[in-house]
């Protein structure tokens, strides 16, 4: 019995909006959405997400391809069971607040910031048509915003927790439902995010969403070992 297309879009849907909010690059998209024009960051976050969870979903879908079913759902077993217990032990490190990493992620944004406007500054001489023909390619596509957003987001999420569970979800379930869910939950996530910016960011606590997400993880490795490589029960 092959995977189902709703079990896949649910379980991922519920594993990737607990990884995302309140994490790193959820502040990023707050930051850049009080700094930016709204629609350019969440176009660039969102637009980002979707290629991180189809590069994610189609390693998963080639996994069992190359080693057995078996195999594959073993390891995506062991992952689910590691993931929980590794953000069980982050959630009791988090003291509920966080301020600390809106500050670090708002300090990064702010020294990039001043890092581009001082080569800005020494290329002010130019006229504009210079500049237009030394532009690279994408800044003549997208806007310097979206590409920021875009590019800040992909290589926050490259190799997290919850890229290496999206490819051993996508392994055990079906990779279009894990694709549907992965990319509703990122589109949700990011637009709080924009609309509610640094505020709503301060206010969810860490350490809920991490115990939550750990209860998570959890499940899915019990519903995964008590189920045969085919998902039955």
């Amino acid at each position: 019995m092959s995977p189902s297309l709703f079990s896949g879009f649910t379980k991922s849907l519920a594993m990737t909006a607990l990884s995302e909010i309140g994490d790193r690059t959820f502040c990023v998209a707050a930051i850049l959405a009080m700094r930016h024009p709204r629609r350019q960051v969440l176009a660039g976050c969102v637009a980002s997400s979707v290629v991180m969870t189809l590069i994610s979903s189609s390693l998963g879908w080639v996994a069992p391809n190359l080693i057995s079913r078996t195999w594959s759902h073993c390891v995506t077993t062991m992952l689910f069971f590691v993931f929980g217990v590794l953000s069980l032990r982050e959630s009791y490190k988090e003291d509920g607040d966080s301020d600390d990493e809106l500050e670090e992620v708002e300090a990064e944004l702010d020294a990039n910031s001043k890092n581009n406007n001082g080569e800005s500054n020494n290329k002010i001489k130019d006229d504009d048509d210079t500049k237009k023909h030394q532009r690279p390619f994408l800044m003549r596509l997208f806007s310097p915003v979206f590409i920021q957003a875009f590019s800040i987001t992909f290589f926050g999420e490259w190799g997290d927790m919850s890229q290496i569970a999206t490819i051993g979800l996508a392994a055990d379930e079906n990779p279009l439902g894990v694709v549907l869910g992965g990319v509703v939950a990122q589109a949700l996530c990011t637009t709080a995010a924009v609309l509610g910016g640094k505020s709503l960011a301060a206010k969810i606590s860490e350490k809920m969403v991490g115990l939550l997400s750990a209860a998570l993880f959890l499940v899915f490795g019990m519903m995964s070992l008590l189920s045969g490589p085919e998902g039955e029960l």
